[in-house]
């Protein structure tokens, strides 16, 4: 399984030219938690998902981008 949730976080995030710790406080958190998501060290929870969903006004399937394996 592999999914974008890093790399999209960054994107949206630098679209509405937020920085880390705008987002964070949109998130109630320190900017080392925006900093962990995009760097891969941690995984946002679903709840937190789809207020980043929300917050970016894009699907969770768009904020996801999960990819299946290849068989």
């Amino acid at each position: 399984m592999r999914t974008k949730i890093k790399e999209n976080i960054k994107f949206y995030r630098n679209q509405l030219g937020l920085t880390q710790e705008q987002l964070a406080a949109y998130l109630h958190g320190k900017k080392s938690l925006i900093s962990n998501y995009e760097n891969g060290y941690s995984t946002p929870d679903i709840y937190t998902l789809c207020k980043l969903a929300e917050i970016f006004d894009v699907t969770l399937d768009e904020l996801v981008e999960y990819e299946k394996d290849g068989d």
